[in-house]
């Protein structure tokens, strides 16, 4: 009797505890949801401000903000953010719709399209840039390139004046992995090579007017209207200080970053890209197999890969579905772009906080999962503590249980024994 208890209580643990986390918000509706989750964010996590979007399978688009830019001016959903290293998959799907078009091949080596450069390989590939498996050295690993940007934040490097600062490569071409953002200013240039054109001219053509995408904007080459979210920080300086670095002077950052970031948008057309490029609708087939082919990084509960300028994001970010995009993160910003593509979801968060973007995310994204039906009990074990805490009380159980029927068949078998 006392068996059949422990194994009921057992069952009911299982079943109702993931049940009891949703039970009490059913009335409440999605948008105030996903409202409730920006608002409380950004004084969980310690955020100014937040714009986030959502596209779900039947096209309907959300879009949420909360807190403020700056003083008491609120954010809005049409202030731009600078959404950083997520300019790499703008980056990298221009150069397969160039190889679409015949204008380059991915196998293309550097010697092809650009003059030798120390510590460069020549033999290096196009696709090797994408992937981040050319092995060359990333240029703000060198505190030389920090130091000579902050003498004179108002200079516009030229990207041969940039690949001055790069080192010995970490290893031969396609020997192994290694983010850098010196691939992405050599595919730059080789774009602009290709095309006789800009990198800002290319993307306005190529993807932005088509899709009607009308506040992105390329740092340097374009003038960034003044509706931005605010940034804070110490520009660099590393002496504690707390400023709006919003209209300082930044010329020296943004051109040495050419090609790996610069990209300024909305968080409405920053999701309308994402989903427009992830459900087919600026690449052939082929391209698009191309680029989610990954090498893999990390294992175990770090599992992660890396495409053609695509993140293959850790389970722990996408609630346990499959999930790419990329992350970024700018002066004073940080930002997400995340596709479900089993469930034909987007999603978009930014923030005016560096690196602050991730908690936010991750629980946008629990949210509208769980709200779309997508995830259950399974996503509960890839959380701590919660999930840690259910594996630790489910094995107690379960060996509490495995210890008494052992011993009762064991009283059986010495009562027939005795019996006999």
């Amino acid at each position: 009797m006392k068996l059949n208890k422990i194994c009921s209580i057992f069952i009911l643990f299982l079943v109702i505890i993931p049940s009891l986390s949703c039970s009490g918000d059913k009335k409440i509706p999605l948008e105030q949801k996903l409202q409730n989750v920006l608002d409380e964010g950004i004084k969980k996590y310690d955020i100014n401000g937040v714009s986030a979007a959502v596209i779900f399978p039947d096209g309907k688009l959300w879009t949420g903000t909360s807190g403020i830019s700056h003083d008491t001016v609120t954010i809005k959903p049409d202030m731009l953010f600078a959404i950083g290293s997520i300019t790499k998959k703008f980056v990298a799907t221009l150069t397969l719709k160039l190889a679409e078009e015949g204008k380059l091949s991915l196998d293309d080596p550097l010697s092809k399209w650009l003059p030798e450069y120390p510590h460069v390989n020549s033999k290096i590939t196009i696709r090797q840039l994408l992937n981040h498996t050319s092995g060359i050295y990333m240029f703000w690993s060198n505190q030389k390139i920090w130091d000579d940007l902050i003498k004179d934040r108002t200079k516009i490097w030229t990207p041969d004046e940039v690949l001055t600062y790069i080192k010995k490569p970490y290893f031969e071409p396609g020997d192994g992995w290694r983010y850098s953002n010196t691939n992405y200013l050599l595919l730059a240039m080789i774009i602009t090579k290709a095309t006789k054109s800009t990198l800002s001219s290319e993307l306005r053509k190529q993807f932005w007017q088509p899709l009607h995408i009308n506040s992105a904007r390329l740092s340097i080459e374009e003038k960034i209207p003044d509706n931005q979210a605010h940034v804070f920080g110490d520009n660099f300086n590393d002496d504690g200080s707390y400023l709006d670095l919003t209209f300082l002077p930044r010329e020296s950052h943004e051109s040495i970053s050419y090609g790996s970031a610069g990209v300024f948008m909305t968080a409405e057309d920053l999701a309308l890209w994402c989903h427009s490029l992830f459900e087919g609708k600026i690449l052939k087939q082929q391209s698009m197999d191309e680029m989610l082919e990954f090498v893999d990084i990390g294992f175990g509960r770090q599992k992660r890969g890396y495409g053609l300028g695509v993140q293959l994001f850790r389970k722990r970010t996408s609630s346990g579905e499959k999930a790419f995009g990329h992350s970024g993160a700018s002066i004073g910003t940080g930002a997400y772009m995340v596709h479900f593509p089993k469930h034909h979801l987007s999603v978009v968060v930014m923030v005016n906080n560096f690196g602050r973007s991730t908690a936010i995310t991750k629980k946008l994204i629990h949210t509208v999962l769980k709200e779309e039906g997508i995830i259950g009990i399974i996503p509960y074990f890839d959380f701590i503590p919660f999930g840690l805490l259910m594996v630790i009380v489910a094995t107690i159980l379960l060996v509490v249980i495995l210890f008494r029927i052992r011993r009762r068949i064991k009283t059986k078998k010495d009562r027939n024994s005795m019996t006999q």
